[in-house]
């Protein structure tokens, strides 16, 4: 029997693909390796959304192949779909498939020549059960925005069947997962049988009536996707109150250069009616730094924006020209330098709004899903506004639902005491 260890590198909708990779690759009979060291098949989901996702990629596929050099080493994605070229010219990839044919990888695999792989034999590994499950529910972009190789990569925007993924939910949720995360390129423009909008209400209502399923998350959101009601829906606390939106910049001028088709006040009233609304709501957001024609000027007013917005997290990255795109030939590129020193600052910035938004729920009890042992007695897991927990514990509090004072900060989190009911119980 074959044993197969399966990484991703960048999104969550890459994290929901390699997840669905390792339930259809167990289905055939393929046992999960916990490294390329021990595995038959070592694959990697590539992304390639900057040149560090590239970078990142090829040291992971020519590190695999170094650990093991009998494994059948795949790669597939987004890097895939981009520049095969390039990974074969590293001469350590056995086998390239782009984000098509990544969909039949199980089926690829198993219709190669028997024995799978090159022979190693090491240990079986059994699949390791999580507490948090990521599902696709969407696909590909329209947007084009200026910068963005995405589009180029996943094509346009497609949604996967209602039925499908209710049945994928209700499948994790008899397997144990007490936490369902909806992903997608864009999930706000979710449509399925004819649907002109509002197909992604429809899809989470239809959710939360029909499953029991404990916790459901969504992924990345547009402002533009907070309708009245989408936000109605969080009256089911089973929805979690936080709410990932992508700023991209916090100048005007530099969203107008990017294509983003909304404005800085438009993101604003979207944030506020949503703060107002759903108790507790933690907004996260990527911003890019150094992007084409952003100044001093420029960099100063979405550093300002940000500042005043006080998100709960700020994903930090700098500009990434990317052949092919629009951004790549507009004047004004922004030299490595600058781009290094203003993602300093604002790295600085994010974890100093991340620190203040923690240290406001200080002292309050909440609920916190546990993941994982992190030290001897040490336990990781997170609230449902995505604030990380640590907290000690003789007991095995995996994938777990127990309430936590949050009682200290911590690098990355707060620590908490359980509840005495919790511990009585």
């Amino acid at each position: 029997m074959s044993k197969i260890s399966i990484e991703s590198l960048g999104c969550k909708l890459n994290q929901a693909e390699t997840e669905s990779f390792a339930w259809r690759l167990l289905g055939k009979g393929y046992q999960l390796a916990e490294s390329a060291e021990e595995a038959d098949i070592y694959v990697l989901n590539t992304c390639t959304v900057t040149h560090v996702a590239d970078r990142k990629a090829r040291h992971l596929l020519r590190s695999a192949q170094r650990a093991n050099p009998q494994a059948l080493i795949v790669a597939v994605g987004c890097y895939a779909q981009r520049a095969p070229e390039e990974l074969r010219q590293l001469g350590v990839v056995d086998l390239i498939l782009d984000n098509q044919e990544k969909e039949r990888l199980a089926e690829v695999l198993t219709d190669r020549s028997a024995p799978i792989g090159k022979g190693r034999q090491g240990p079986v590994m059994g699949h390791q059960g999580r507490s948090r499950s990521l599902i696709k529910i969407q696909e590909g972009c329209n947007s084009f925005c200026s910068f963005c190789v995405v589009p180029y990569t996943r094509g346009r925007e497609r949604s996967r069947p209602w039925p499908e993924v209710l049945h994928e939910v209700r499948e994790r949720e008899d397997a144990g997962y007490k936490e369902v995360i909806l992903t997608g390129t864009k999930i706000g423009t979710y449509r399925w049988n004819g649907e002109s909008h509002g197909g992604l209400v429809r899809l989470i209502g239809s959710i939360l009536e029909e499953t029991n399923v404990e916790r459901l998350r969504l992924s990345s959101l547009q402002p533009q996707d907070l309708t009245p009601e989408l936000i109605d829906l969080w009256a089911d606390d089973r929805l979690c109150p936080h709410l990932h939106l992508p700023l991209q910049s916090g100048s005007q001028a530099m969203l107008e250069r990017m294509g983003r088709g909304y404005s800085l006040i438009e993101y604003e009233r979207a944030v506020c009616r949503a703060c107002q609304a759903i108790p507790n709501l933690a907004i996260t957001t990527d911003v890019m730094v150094g992007f084409p024609g952003e100044g001093e000027k420029e960099f100063e007013e979405s550093y300002r924006f940000c500042e005043r917005m006080g998100f709960a997290k700020i994903h930090v990255f700098p500009y990434s020209a990317r052949c092919g795109t629009a951004a790549a030939t507009l004047p004004g590129q922004v030299n490595g330098r600058v781009k290094r020193d203003r993602s300093q600052q604002m790295l600085a910035l994010a974890e100093q709004s991340a620190r203040c938004f923690r240290e406001g729920f200080l002292g309050q009890t909440m609920t916190v899903l546990w993941e994982s042992q992190l030290d001897e007695g040490i336990w990781g897991g997170l609230t449902a506004n995505y604030l990380r927990v640590f907290a000690r514990s003789e007991e095995d509090l995996t994938n777990r639902l127990l309430k936590a004072k949050l009682v200290a900060e911590q690098a990355q989190g707060l620590m908490g005491e359980l509840a005495q009911e919790d511990r009585d119980g």
